[in-house]
């Protein structure tokens, strides 16, 4: 009883939040298809049908562009992230901030760890669209722990994530390139001071928060 109770816990986790009685998935399909469908009412509404499409269209031949241009960049940092982790890299990196995420998660078991330290990696090189996953191993870890709350460690890797450091800010870079940029990476610069600052005041809010949250229990 007690395993079928645990596991029951688990795919309550792993099930993905539901939006009202019907149970449609709160995903951003339903926020674009909510855009797409006022888009073309207003248009409809203001006599500019024609403009819309012609928008539409538009819009879709510079995403295809877009994303050609940034597809080389991208497969070749997440190619370099694969060797990292087939070369034992990514584990040493891990090791090495290892006691630096033991301070911020304290408590976490060593898998949980290890994905966020895998997320850290990810993020460090810019591949947002590689941490993503490795973040959500760490979340879905951590909200066992904590028995589906968001506790403290849960907050802070949701900061931590959304305002990591990026030393190649490489999806960025991508974009900059796809846009016609003759040095993609001149804004190293201010990428690492932006992204530095950002992570400390994320930290500070987190911890300060969370001191704020526990003396008003």
């Amino acid at each position: 009883m007690e395993n079928s109770a645990e596991r029951k816990d688990i795919q309550r986790l792993e099930r993905p939040y539901k939006w009202g009685r019907g149970g449609m998935d709160v995903t951003m399909s339903v926020v674009w298809t909510a855009m797409v469908a006022v888009a073309v009412l207003c248009g409809a509404a203001t006599g500019r049908t024609e403009q819309v499409a012609a928008g539409a269209m538009e819009g879709a031949k510079a995403a295809v562009e877009l994303c050609l241009g940034m597809g080389g960049t991208l497969c070749l940092w997440t190619g370099v992230m694969e060797v990292m982790r087939r070369s034992g890299l990514s584990q040493k990196l891990g090791r090495l901030l290892g006691p630096v995420l033991r301070r911020l998660y304290p408590g976490e078991d060593k898998r949980t760890l290890d994905h966020v330290a895998a997320n850290a990696s990810a993020n460090l090189l810019g591949l947002g669209n590689a941490a993503t996953p490795l973040g959500i191993e760490a979340a879905k870890g951590m909200a066992r722990r904590s028995g589906g709350r968001a506790g403290d460690n849960l907050c802070m890797l949701v900061v931590c994530n959304t305002a990591s450091v990026q030393l190649l800010p490489t999806t960025v870079a991508a974009v900059r390139g796809a846009a016609g940029s003759a040095n993609p990476f001149d804004i190293l610069p201010a990428v690492w001071l932006a992204s530095a600052l950002s992570v400390l005041a994320g930290i500070g809010a987190v911890k300060l928060l969370g001191r704020v949250w526990r003396f008003a229990e």
